[in-house]
C-alpha cells in the first residue's frame, strides 16, 4: 500500500527555476559524454511515462537531454502525468503496446495476505508486461542488498531511483531560536513547541491537505513513533490481517489521536491548501514546520534560498524518546521496461544510461534522494540525518499490505482522511469506520 504518489508518494514541491534546470541538464549531459557506448545502433523514439512531481520531472528533463545528446538518433517522448491518473494511463499504454519505459513496483506479498493483496503491479508482472532485467549488466551498478529487496519472484524487473525518508519534520531554526525552542524528542516536548509557537502568533505546521496524500504523511510519521521498529510494524500488520488486533484498539486509535493533534497545529483551512504551496509558506515564515519527505528537500532549499537555516528531525510521536530516534523510509520510484516495448533496444539503452554512476549521481542530486548505488556521495543535508538513518527502518506504508476486498476506510488502514477537518470524524469515529471496513473483507 502506499498513499498515492505512484510511486507511492513521490517528490513534489514548487517548480525549480528554469535556469537551474538548464544548468542541471547541461552538467548531466557533460558527464554522459564520458560513456563508452557508440550509440550507433540506438535509433528511433523511446517513450517514457512517469507520474508527475516537480523534483523528479526536473531530473528526468536533465536525463532526457543528456540521453539525446549521447544518442543523436533517438528522440525521447517523455510524459509526466498526474499521480491520480498514472495507473490508468500506464495500464492503457502497456496494453496498447506503445510504451517503452515506465514506473513499476511489484512487491512480494506476505503469506498471510493471500490473493486479496495482489497489486496492479504484481498482476502486471505476473502477466509478463515488464521486461526481466535480471541478466542485464547495468543492474550490477546498484547496491546488491537494495536490488535483492526489490526482486519479485526472484526476478529483477525494476531499477531503484534512490531512498527517501518521510516521517520527519522540516523546521525553521531561526523561529525556534527566537522562541527559545529546541528540537523535541518526545510527544510532550512536541506539544510544548506547538503551544509556544501558537502563543507567538506563528502557525506551527504546514500541511497541504488539498492533495490528500500529504496529510497522510502525518499519519505515517505517527505510526513510526508509536510502532518504532520494523518488527513492531510487521507484527501490527500481521495481527490486523489475522484478526488478532483491531483498528479500534488503544494504540491504533492513538495514531489517529496524534493525527488530529497535528491537524490542529496547522491552519484550520489546510484541507484546501495545495502541497506545492507549503515550501513557499515555510520559506516566508508563515509556518514554522512541515512534515514532508526528504525527496522535497531540494525544492524547500530553493524556496528558502538561504534566508535562514533549517533542519529535519523525526516526529516524536511517542513519549519515550528512544522510540523517536529513527526516520522511516523507502526505496523511491523504480524504472521498468515494457516487455512489448516498440523500441526495446532504446528502452534498454535508456535504463543503462540512467544506471551509469556519473548520470545516476546527477539524477539523485536533482531529486534529493539518498543514493541506491554504492560510493555515490550524499548531500550535506542527508549527511546531517545519519544519526536517524544508521539502521534503515521501512516506513509503515511500505510494510502494510492493502486488502483489496476491504472498504475504503481501511485502505491505509489508519483512516486519516476521515479525521476532521480532512473529514468530519473524531479519531475514535474514524477508527470505528476503518475497523468496520476492514472486517467487511471477511
Amino acid at each position: 500500500m502506499a498513499i498515492r504518489r505512484p510511486r507511492g508518494w513521490r517528490l513534489r514541491g514548487i517548480v525549480l527555476g528554469i535556469a537551474a534546470g538548464a544548468a542541471a541538464a547541461s552538467t548531466l549531459a557533460g558527464c554522459s559524454s564520458t560513456g563508452t557506448d557508440t550509440g550507433g545502433d540506438v535509433t528511433g523514439t523511446v517513450t517514457v511515462l512517469v507520474s508527475s512531481a516537480p523534483g523528479s520531472d526536473k531530473a528526468f528533463d536533465a536525463l532526457n537531454t543528456a540521453f539525446e545528446a549521447k544518442y543523436p538518433g533517438v528522440k525521447v517522448d517523455f510524459s509526466s502525468v498526474p499521480n491520480e491518473t498514472f495507473a490508468s494511463s500506464r495500464s492503457t499504454r502497456l496494453t496498447a503496446g506503445n510504451l517503452d519505459v515506465t514506473l513499476a513496483a511489484p512487491k512480494e506479498a506476505p503469506s498471510y495476505a493471500g490473493d486479496a493483496s495482489q497489486s496492479d503491479d504484481n498482476l502486471a508482472a505476473d502477466a509478463g508486461l515488464f521486461l526481466d532485467l535480471s541478466n542485464e549488466d547495468f543492474v550490477k551498478n546498484f547496491t546488491p542488498s537494495v536490488i535483492d529487496a526489490l526482486k519479485y519472484k526472484d526476478k529483477t524487473y525494476t531499477l531503484p531511483a534512490g531512498l527517501s525518508y518521510y516521517t520527519g519534520v522540516y523546521y525553521n531554526k531561526a523561529l525556534f531560536e527566537k522562541n527559545g525552542l529546541s528540537v523535541p524528542t518526545t510527544w510532550s516536548e512536541w506539544e510544548n513547541v506547538v503551544s509556544t509557537l501558537k502563543a507567538a502568533g506563528v502557525t506551527p505546521l504546514g500541511i497541504g491537505g488539498k492533495d490528500s496524500w500529504p496529510a497522510g504523511l502525518d499519519m505515517i510519521a505517527a505510526v513510526q513513533g508509536l510502532y518504532p521498529t520494523t518488527d513492531d510494524k510487521e507484527k501490527l500488520a500481521e495481527d490486523l490481517w489475522e484478526k488478532k488486533a483491531k483498528l479500534t484498539d488503544p494504540t491504533e486509535v492513538e495514531v489517529l489521536d496524534r493525527v488530529k493533534a497535528l491537524y490542529d497545529a496547522a491552519d484550520p483551512n489546510f484541507p484546501g491548501v495545495g502541497y506545492d504551496a507549503i515550501p513557499g509558506d515555510f520559506a516566508s515564515g508563515k509556518v514554522a514546520m512541515t512534515i514532508d519527505g526528504t525527496w522535497n528537500q531540494t525544492t524547500i532549499d530553493s524556496a528558502v534560498a538561504g534566508a535562514f537555516d533549517y533542519g529535519y528531525f523525526p516526529l516524536p510521536a511517542s513519549d519515550n524518546a528512544a522510540d523517536n530516534a529513527t526516520l522511516g523510509g523507502k526505496v523511491e520510484f523504480r524504472l521498468a521496461a515494457a516487455s512489448n516495448a516498440p523500441n526495446k533496444t532504446a528502452a534498454l539503452a535508456y535504463l543503462k544510461f540512467f544506471s551509469q554512476p556519473e548520470n545516476y549521481k546527477k539524477f539523485v542530486e536533482i531529486c534529493g534522494f539518498a543514493p541506491s548505488q554504492p560510493d555515490v556521495a550524499t548531500s550535506d543535508f542527508l549527511k546531517g540525518l545519519e544519526q536517524y538513518t544508521t539502521t534503515f527502518t521501512p516506513a509503515w506504508d511500505t510494510l502494510w499490505t492493502q486488502n483489496v476486498n476491504a472498504g475504503q476506510g481501511a485502505t491505509f488502514p489508519f483512516n486519516y482522511t476521515a479525521v476532521a477537518p480532512m473529514g468530519t470524524s473524531t479519531p475514535q469515529e474514524a477508527a470505528k469506520t476503518a475497523q468496520s471496513d476492514w472486517a467487511a473483507a471477511g
